[in-house]
């Protein structure tokens, strides 16, 4: 189920989520756009040892929820690296608007 304030998958309407800082009120960027705030998470673990990953939960100011997908990249540090840059250029490849 997606909360209705989302545009997209990992997008908020509006000024975007940001947990546990105070935000100033939104600014509109020259191209007419909100500013927006990408939340991620990340943390190295033994491969061995993960077991499962969900989905972690982010809480709106209006009251909504949204979801934030995990992702998992193993290998060295050298091939993680490379994986995260390819996952962060495909990721801003579905919206080519911003």
């Amino acid at each position: 189920m997606r909360p209705e304030n989302l545009d997209a998958p990992g997008l908020v309407s509006g000024c975007g989520v940001m947990t546990g800082l105070a935000r100033p009120a939104c600014r509109m960027q020259q191209s007419g756009m909100a500013n927006l705030t990408l939340v991620y998470g990340m943390r190295l673990l033994p491969s061995d040892e993960v077991e499962s990953v969900g989905e972690a939960p982010v809480v709106l100011k209006n009251g909504n929820q949204a979801r934030v997908t995990m992702h998992v990249l193993e290998g060295s540090r050298a091939e993680i690296e490379a994986q995260l840059r390819l996952s962060i250029e495909a990721f801003f490849d579905f919206y080519p608007e911003i």
